[in-house]
């Protein structure tokens, strides 16, 4: 496969919000972003699946916890299960937890505020489909903006992760949300799915964001679905 003919789908739920830039960072890495609708039972022939940021269905019940339900949900989990690459960004973290892609749960921020700023990560893991490009320990600059983004989860879940090296990226220079081990995002077992509360997708232009830093993640993707 050429980098020009991978095709990364983005899902539109009900009040997703960072679709647009979602699909802006694919184009911007040389991907084809093809638009993918809640209510599709088909994932229109992708290579790969991101599941933006935003309130999908109003953040009702649980963030995300609806959109795990969604028919284009089945078709991801399925599509995931035979190693399709992943990718949930805040509100899509959410709900790749919910829809059981990745173990824990986010929850309301330690000081019950949203919080929206640049917020430096440290990556863990490079390994994985949307880390490949980055340096072990190499410090990335990337928005936050949420409320529920507190990742929790049992101390035996958490040691799991540790000890296969399943933790991405952890926040340095201050936890913005009390996340559990600083954990700001994860992976799979297999690498293949994986999930931040960072926004990547608003760091990808110097232009526009606070850095390009955010770019890796979707080259590294790139890279992914080329080799395959």
């Amino acid at each position: 496969m050429s980098a020009a003919g991978a095709r990364i789908g983005v899902i539109t739920f009900p009040g997703s919000l960072d679709d647009g830039d979602a699909r802006r960072a694919v184009r911007r890495a040389g991907a084809s972003d093809v638009a993918l609708w809640h209510g599709d039972a088909e994932l229109h022939g992708v290579d790969a699946v991101i599941v933006p940021g935003g309130f999908s269905y109003g953040d009702y019940l649980r963030c995300g916890a609806i959109a795990k339900f969604a028919p284009v949900m089945t078709e991801v989990v399925r599509a995931a299960g035979q190693g399709m690459p992943v990718l949930g960004v805040c509100n899509g973290f959410q709900v790749l937890c919910e829809a059981g892609l990745l173990p824990g749960v986010l929850t309301r921020n330690s000081g019950l505020h949203y919080v929206c700023r640049d917020q430096w990560l440290r990556v863990d893991n490079n390994t994985s489909s949307w880390t490949t490009r980055y340096e072990p320990g190499a410090e990335l600059l990337i928005p936050i903006k949420h409320g529920e983004g507190r990742y929790v989860a049992e101390d035996p879940v958490l040691d799991r992760l540790e000890g296969e090296g399943r933790v991405l990226f952890r926040y340095v220079g201050g936890n913005p949300n009390g996340s559990r081990r600083d954990i700001a995002g994860i992976t799979d077992e297999r690498g293949r799915v994986a999930g931040l509360m960072p926004h990547p997708e608003h760091a990808v232009d110097p232009l526009t964001g606070p850095t390009d830093d955010g770019l890796g993640m979707f080259l590294s993707a790139l890279d992914t679905l080329v080799a395959a």
